[in-house]
């Protein structure tokens, strides 16, 4: 095995050798993300979409393409300025649009241009296509078998860090560590299964911790991790695994999947069973001797 050659000047006098440096995000940096415009998919039509972080932090989908002023109301007019997204025009001839709009799982706003619904088709044309080929399953199943078990899972839980509450973007088994790996590649750690402790299922009631009032007669599912050690919340709030908890150096490769709760907003999302509950529909044999 050969050792390779030491790094020269052209003159022939010996160069020191640069060390390797991985990418870093800077101190003053508005996002701890390694790069904006983070792609990903549409979990409710499988289209992509960026996502980009607003002022205060929270994210929001963005369609991956630029669009014409003329083509967007001035209310759904959005801009992207080092790595933020600005819900508003640039005074530019160009704007970015929220997915949210032309998403083909959602009903269509009331103000829709001509562009912005040739452009929803075009998107629920390859929703179906993803559907026909098996790489996309409805989010809502039309039925279910009358013997089949049914667990109160959340596919959006809400959760308590640090006294406060949020609303996950992704049930509590897939959470995934959002940091960079040695082969710059994201960590694939689940949050649940790092070794560490997580939290506890409770009902209380449906509201935040911000002032907001109890929604009338209603509970809900609440994953508490609020009696774990600070430290701990604290890595689970910045949505990292033990081991990159540990380098703080370490760049994040998406964004966390926490969006701060309302009850109000977020109401669909509120359910008043803990998942650790099992139902089991009834047949027609034991609808019959219940009626007897």
């Amino acid at each position: 095995m050969h050792s390779s050659p030491a790094p020269r000047y052209r003159s022939g006098s010996p160069a020191p050798a640069r060390q390797r440096r991985s990418l870093r995000v800077a101190t003053d940096s508005p996002t701890r993300l390694l790069r904006c415009a983070q792609r990903a998919r549409c979990r409710d039509c499988g289209n992509p979409v960026e996502w980009y972080h607003r002022v205060d932090e929270r994210p929001v989908r963005l369609h991956p393409r630029e669009l014409s002023v003329g083509e967007v109301p001035t209310a759904y007019r959005w801009h992207v300025s080092s790595g933020l997204a600005y819900a508003a025009g640039d005074g530019s001839a160009w704007c970015r649009l929220a997915h949210v709009v032309v998403c083909p799982a959602h009903d269509a706003t009331s103000v829709v241009t001509p562009a912005l619904t040739r452009l929803r088709r075009t998107l629920a044309v390859n929703t179906r296509r993803l559907r026909d080929a098996g790489a996309l399953f409805p989010t809502a199943p039309s039925g279910r078998p009358a013997e089949q078990s049914v667990t109160c899972r959340p596919a959006r839980p809400i959760v308590q860090i640090l006294y406060l509450r949020y609303l996950a973007a992704r049930p509590m088994d897939e959470i995934q560590c959002v940091a960079q790996r040695r082969h710059r590649a994201r960590c694939e750690t689940k949050m649940l299964a790092s070794g560490s402790p997580g939290g506890v299922w409770k009902l209380v009631p449906a509201t935040a911790t911000q002032g907001q009032l109890d929604l009338p007669s209603e509970v809900m599912a609440l994953y508490d991790l609020s009696s774990l050690p600070y430290a701990e919340q604290l890595r689970w709030r910045s949505q990292r695994c033990p081991q990159h908890a540990a380098v703080p150096t370490a760049a994040d490769l998406a964004l966390a999947d926490w969006e701060p709760f309302d009850p109000l907003v977020h109401h669909e999302h509120v359910h008043p069973r803990l998942p650790t509950h099992v139902r089991r529909s009834r047949s027609h044999g034991d609808v019959r001797k219940a009626v007897r």
